[in-house]
């Protein structure tokens, strides 16, 4: 609500509740219509569409057939599926792991005034403006075994084959990850770095505290909302990755990195039953969801929530 100014019979001014003007009410629905239309239309509905072909029979080219729950149980049954499943919540945990540390490290480390910080932030996040099929295919190129830079340096990666085992295929794709969209999470790090309070500094120095003693004490408990946001991406995207797999490994060897989004890839495109490439892609959905609602229930936020509302 605002307030319209009046004269009063003395003169004085004075003010009345309004119904118009900048900032009267709260917005209505209808502010957030176009982007509810555009979710429903493009997120909802695909949705419902493959969670109704998880039910189904369906090559692409003749009519659906119910199925019931054959799709699930033969899912259930194929020892490929669990493998891929398995390995997609590896991938993603280990890319947590490993990008999480270094994501606030290095937004904190940008979030400051040192010297040439604004020149190697901009050369730093020059991954983001790349998609995630065209690194793929540089770090192929790169990591080639027979052109690449392993077959030149045979004395450090042995054979030069990075992808003929199940143990570097997989480090592979968690350094390549990582080299990509790092700097997505330091980008986060770094605003939340920025807003923390520079009088909690001052006072910690006063108080004699030191460099790691604010990075534990101030600086990571002030990120504590960033940190949750951070770690969902990490778990819808490591659960989610496919391009990366496609061109690198292509689920190999043998199917020792077919991750579940990859297997869908399989059904869906190659074995043509887009039934049980729905009823993949419904499970990925359900377990994204699950890890993510279990990330924001360890971290306390739902608690540290509902105790600022009570205040």
């Amino acid at each position: 609500m605002t307030r319209t100014a009046t004269p009063s019979a003395d003169g004085e001014t004075v003010e009345k509740p309004g119904s118009s003007g900048i900032g009267a009410g709260r917005p209505g629905f209808l502010w957030a219509a176009p982007a509810a239309v555009f979710f429903g239309l493009f997120a909802i509905v695909p949705l419902i569409m493959v969670a109704v072909l998880s039910f189904a029979s369906w090559d692409g080219l003749s009519d659906p057939e119910f199925a019931g729950l054959d799709n699930w149980r033969r899912l259930l049954d194929d020892p490929v599926m669990i493998k891929s499943l398995w390995l997609s919540v590896l991938l993603t945990v280990l890319g947590v792991a490993v990008q999480t540390p270094l994501s606030i490290l290095l937004g904190v480390w940008a979030a400051g005034h040192q010297r040439n910080r604004a020149v190697l932030s901009a050369i730093y996040f020059v991954p983001m403006l790349l998609s995630v099929a065209a690194v793929s295919v540089l770090w192929r190129a790169v990591l080639d075994p027979n052109l690449g830079v392993p077959a030149q340096a045979t004395w450090l990666f042995g054979d030069g084959n990075l992808f003929g085992t199940q143990a570097t295929a997989i480090g592979v794709l968690v350094f390549v990850s990582t080299w990509q969209f790092t700097p997505l999470h330091t980008l986060i790090y770094q605003g939340a770095a920025r807003a923390v309070p520079q009088v909690l500094y001052q006072a910690a120095q006063v108080d004699g505290a030191g460099t790691v003693r604010q990075f534990f004490h101030i600086t990571l408990p002030q990120l504590r909302n960033s940190i949750i946001t951070s770690m969902i991406l990490m778990v819808v995207g490591g659960l989610t990755t496919f391009d990366t797999v496609l061109i690198l490994t292509q689920g190999g060897p043998g199917s020792d990195t077919t991750i579940s989004a990859y297997y869908m890839y399989q059904k869906a495109f190659k074995s043509f039953d887009y039934g049980a490439a729905s009823t993949i892609a419904l499970l990925l959905v359900l377990v994204s969801t699950v890890i993510s609602l279990i990330v924001v229930r360890l971290s306390g936020y739902d608690r540290m929530r509902s105790t600022m509302e009570g205040l």
